[in-house]
């Protein structure tokens, strides 16, 4: 208990730092009991080529919002959960609230006509295409094993499951959506 509790301290302290060093930007609250769990910015796909079921394609280069899981105030909220069920859901929930804010973002952006969609790096996939997304395999390994170290910090203080079977399987994936289905499904909100 006593390295969980420093691991949260030290990841708190570090999330500090790499949220200014990584140039992400916080969502704004739209709701009065609500604060959007993504953070966001502009970037280059460095991929591989992708086509979405939509027909969107995504190449070398192109505009895409990256959004990143502010993994802290996840790790506060969902803290007193024992069930990993309820964990799930309240994060598929959170997304799913926090989407229309990326939506208004993407719109007021003034390079909103390049950008072609959204990208993230999660190792949570079960019941991202639910939400619109689509989930590719990273295909570089050594990029991989990078993210899969990176995340490996908040898979295990997470995670009531902390076997070395259970962290390796646990590979992080890329996650897309066109800027066309975001629009679709987050848009009116």
């Amino acid at each position: 208990m006593i390295v969980r509790g420093l691991l949260y301290y030290i990841w708190g302290f570090i999330d500090i730092f790499y949220y200014h060093l990584s140039r992400l930007k916080a969502l704004s609250k739209r709701y009065a009991n609500h604060q959007n769990i993504l953070r966001v910015r502009l970037t280059r796909y460095k991929g591989y080529h992708v086509t979405l079921s939509d027909g969107t394609e995504i190449n070398y280069n192109d505009r895409l919002i990256k959004i990143h899981l502010h993994n802290v105030r996840i790790l506060k909220e969902t803290k007193p959960f024992k069930s990993e069920l309820k964990k799930a859901k309240w994060i598929y929930q959170a997304v799913e609230r926090s989407l229309p804010e990326v939506v208004r973002f993407i719109k007021e952006h003034h390079k909103r006509n390049e950008i072609k969609g959204i990208i993230g790096i999660t190792s949570l996939t079960p019941r991202t295409e639910k939400l619109g997304f689509e989930t590719k395999k990273i295909s570089n390994r050594m990029y991989r094993r990078f993210k899969w170290l990176l995340q490996l910090p908040i898979i295990y203080l997470s995670s009531s499951d902390r076997s070395i079977k259970f962290l390796f399987k646990q590979q992080p994936h890329y996650l897309f959506m066109s800027k066309e289905t975001l629009f679709e499904k987050y848009g009116r909100f």
